[in-house]
């Protein structure tokens, strides 16, 4: 089956447009035209700018016929989360009280997008104020898993996922502050890179109080595409430094000559893998026989304290939460968000001053452990989630079921706790919905997750030409 203009991926788009093969209108128009026939019943953008797009592919392509020198995303179209500054559009997060939050100028991310040529063709939705694995909303309302409409898109970057997967831009911007990328990217069916904190600058100038605590040290800007080879050309072009983020990191993207074999790979099916999935234990032996086949020395081994490391995320973030900022959000976020809020913190200890900075000791600790840990094994491959996407609005039913589903994502959990690289990549599809494996790596090493995502890509195959053929009725 041909591939169609809307599902190349942007390594190719760039290309085509650089050699005058096809143009950057042609491939913002195809996009736009996904966004016109599938977003009505899917939802994933919710501030469309056709006419914007189109103007700024026209003037890429002038560009193009000059012969000058261009970015590379030149001509390419992509999505923008609504939680990020861009100037023109407003900076929602899902909430109806930001819907008129207009920002005057681009998040360094998103600048950084843009001069590397990416035409910004809409931006996506997200659950309010970010904040579950499902993506729903007030203002915006429900986005749409193409896969199983009963299932969710995953959160928050959910409507990225699900543009990315049906074509409506190449790539598609997200944020993952404990799974946010990754999660979205396993429920679609695509591949979702979580760099390292520190790896991309992040800032919104339309907030007026910084940032929590929690959020500094873990939450990170990043990129979804249907191709690993994607995510490396978009990670390339959002790792820019700006003065703004006094956190950016100008760590290098390439490792010539590192000691490091690459091909050392720590697999860890849970600390109970009879309780894990069935399929995400399978889509872990496939993944794990690909990179064997391909000379990866794979063994079993268990990361130091996964469980610990995954409920101290929850215990930090969730006190990080309470007080002014769970008040805030309760008040003009939405009920969905209301209830993940109480049932959340609900079920976690409030820590006192001398409890908070022995919980920071004990995340530098582990942290070491970790780092150890990375210097025996390139990588560690884990599931994206102990379970597969759940049914809709599962979260938010009763407490029980909301701890139950951040327990499932425990794998997500300690990536974002560290600051590491992690990786979603899809492996399949069962019963209907897609598979993936989660590949993450020390500090500022996303070249040993980009090149174990690419083997075991290049293995499995991508899985959205199957999403792609039910639609066409192939």
């Amino acid at each position: 089956m041909t591939t169609p203009l809307f599902l190349w991926s942007a390594t190719r788009m760039a290309g085509a447009i650089r050699a005058g093969e096809v143009s950057a209108r042609e491939c913002v128009q195809a996009a736009l035209s996904r966004v016109e026939s599938l977003n009505p019943g899917l939802n994933a953008v919710v501030q469309f700018m056709a006419e914007d797009a189109l103007r700024q592919a026209d003037d890429a392509d002038r560009v193009a016929r000059s012969g000058s020198e261009v970015g590379p995303l030149h001509g390419v179209p992509i999505t923008i989360k609504v939680n990020v500054d861009q100037k023109g559009y407003a900076t929602t997060n899902g909430v109806v009280a930001l819907r008129d939050a207009v920002a005057r100028e681009d998040s360094p991310q998103v600048a950084s997008l843009k001069a590397a040529g990416a035409i910004v063709i809409g931006r996506t939705n997200t659950p309010a104020f970010s904040m579950r694995w499902f993506t729903d909303n007030a203002l915006h309302g429900r986005t749409v898993n193409p896969w199983n409409s009963a299932a969710t898109p995953g959160g928050s970057s959910g409507g990225a996922g699900v543009a990315v997967a049906t074509g409506m831009g190449a790539i598609g911007h997200g944020n993952d502050y404990g799974g946010s990328i990754r999660y979205p990217a396993y429920c679609c069916g695509v591949a979702g890179l979580r760099p390292s904190a520190g790896r991309v600058a992040a800032y919104n100038p339309s907030s007026s109080v910084e940032r929590s605590l929690t959020s500094q040290m873990m939450s990170v800007q990043g990129p979804l595409a249907r191709c690993v080879a994607d995510l490396r050309l978009a990670l390339q072009a959002m790792a820019r430094p700006d003065p703004r983020d006094p956190g950016y990191v100008p760590a290098p993207l390439d490792h010539v000559g590192s000691v490091r074999s690459g091909k050392r790979v720590a697999v860890f099916r849970g600390t109970d893998p009879g309780a894990t999935d069935p399929a995400s234990l399978a889509a872990l032996d496939r993944a794990a026989a690909a990179l064997s086949e391909e000379g990866y020395i794979i063994e079993d081994a268990a990361p130091p304290h996964f469980d610990d490391s995954a409920a101290l995320w929850a215990a930090l973030v969730f006190n990080d939460l309470s007080g002014a900022a769970f008040e805030k959000m309760s008040e003009l976020g939405d009920d969905a968000l209301r209830r993940t809020l109480a049932y959340s913190v609900g079920v976690t200890k409030t820590l006192d001053r001398e409890a908070w900075a022995a919980c920071f000791a004990r995340r530098l600790t582990l942290a070491r452990e970790w780092s150890l840990f990375f210097n025996a094994h390139d990588v560690l491959l884990t599931p994206v989630s102990f379970a597969p996407p759940f049914p809709v609005d599962l979260d938010v039913r009763s407490q029980e079921d909301c701890v139950a589903t951040l327990r499932d994502q425990a794998p997500l959990l300690p990536a974002a706790l560290f600051g590491l690289p992690a990786l979603s990549v899809p492996t399949g599809v069962v019963d209907g919905l897609p598979t993936g494996v989660q590949i993450t790596a020390d500090r500022f090493r996303e070249d040993l997750c980009l090149m174990a995502g690419e083997t075991i890509e290049r293995a499995v195959g991508p899985v959205w030409p199957e999403l792609y053929a039910r639609e066409a009725g192939v």
